[in-house]
C-alpha cells in the first residue's frame, strides 16, 4: 500500500474555507473513479497549511495511474488555480 499526503497553502486567505470545501468534495469524489485509489480524506487546516489530503492507494502503479487519470487532472486544474504552495510525501507501508 502507498500513502500519498499533500498539503497546500491557498492564495486567497479570505476563501480558505470555501475553496477548501470545494477541494474536499472534488478530491474525495475520486474514490471509486480512479482505479487503485482506496481512500481519500481532505481537511481544512487551522494550524500550518490551509488544506491537507491523505490518500491510500493499492501500490506504486496505482499512484502513477492516479497522477495521470483524467478525473484527477480535472481536479488538479481547480486546485492549481487556488493554491500558492504545495508539499507532498509518498511512502509505502
Amino acid at each position: 500500500m502507498v500513502k500519498h499526503i499533500v498539503m497546500w497553502n491557498l492564495t486567497d486567505k479570505d476563501k480558505v474555507a470555501e475553496n477548501g470545501a470545494i477541494m474536499k468534495q472534488k478530491l474525495e469524489a475520486l474514490v471509486g473513479v480512479v482505479p487503485g485509489l482506496l481512500r481519500a480524506e481532505v481537511g481544512v487546516g487551522f494550524n500550518g497549511y490551509d488544506v491537507a489530503l491523505y490518500t491510500e492507494l493499492e501500490d506504486r502503479a496505482a499512484l502513477a495511474v492516479y497522477a495521470d487519470h483524467p478525473a484527477h487532472c480535472k481536479v488538479k486544474e481547480f486546485v492549481h488555480s487556488v493554491i500558492c504552495e504545495r508539499v507532498c510525501c509518498d511512502y509505502e507501508v
